[in-house]
């Protein structure tokens, strides 16, 4: 199959066969190399690749164009592990000196309102792909493991969570027709706000409170609402695991203002 194939479908199927090359696949192709004594023993050589794919090409400038693509992958997913460390260090910029010192909670509301509309502007180039939420996860959990940077650990939070609200907003589902779903427009509501005004929000807005919202009716939402997005986000995905997480913490919020409205133990 591959023998006949041109530079850019060999590098396609080395992008997508990238995973089979282990260890294992190296030493093989390495002895298979050595074990072709003449020109005429390589051309003739054969092996079977990954989903049954037959090579019929010579060893030696087989491994050599497959170590040279497979560079190149790597040195790609660099660049773009580079770019996604550069477009959070901009979102961040509000809330770090000049000493790369953070400073959490930001000294002044603006601080975070700019760093809401970095969120918004990259957001809508495009920016805040799976690249820049891995980055952002794996410097998150690098902050917790260290146990000595919560300004960095509630930063970093905020990021996600400020991500989230940006995402879910985009979609409404408050209206049926002419007619308004209160329980919708009111999770809508929640989604949209800062997480600090999430208890007043709940307390405003629920019937154990001073609302027309039953907490019944507002987990059975978050509970639909958190199905449309595992449909609409690739399984496994961080996207989907960030909407997801911001949803079940509505939930969670919820949750501890009636236990503390009704009195009702955890």
């Amino acid at each position: 199959m591959l023998r006949h194939a041109t530079p850019h479908e060999l590098g396609k199927l080395v992008a997508e066969n990238i995973l089979a090359f282990n260890e294992g696949f190296w030493i093989r192709l390495a002895a298979r190399t050595d074990t072709c004594k003449s020109e005429d023993d390589k051309a003739r050589a054969f092996t079977w690749f990954r989903h049954d794919i037959l090579f019929c090409k010579d060893y030696e400038e087989l491994a050599v164009s497959v170590m040279s693509i497979v560079d190149r992958l790597v040195h790609k997913t660099n660049e773009k592990i580079e770019s996604s460390t550069d477009v959070l260090k901009g979102i961040l910029k509000p809330v770090v000196d000049e000493e790369e010192e953070i400073h959490w909670p930001p000294r002044g509301p603006k601080a975070l309102k700019t760093m809401e509309k970095e969120i918004t502007q990259r957001e809508q180039e495009g920016q805040l792909d799976e690249g820049f939420l891995s980055e952002v996860n794996a410097q998150l959990r690098q902050a917790k493991e260290d146990k000595d940077k919560p300004g960095l650990v509630a930063m970093l939070q905020k990021v996600l969570q400020l991500y989230a609200s940006r995402v879910l907003s985009k979609r409404s589902y408050a209206k049926k027709g002419n007619e308004v779903l209160k329980a919708e427009q009111f999770l809508e509501h929640i989604i949209k706000a800062p997480e600090d005004d999430w208890n007043k929000l709940l307390i405003d807005g629920m019937t154990v409170g001073k609302g027309e919202v039953s907490p019944d009716e507002l987990y059975a939402v978050i509970k639909k609402r958190i199905e449309r997005t595992l449909i609409r986000t690739e399984g496994g995905s961080y996207q989907q695991r960030v909407l997801t997480e911001y949803l079940k913490g509505i939930q969670s919020r919820a949750e501890e203002i009636v236990q503390v409205l009704q009195g009702t133990p955890e």
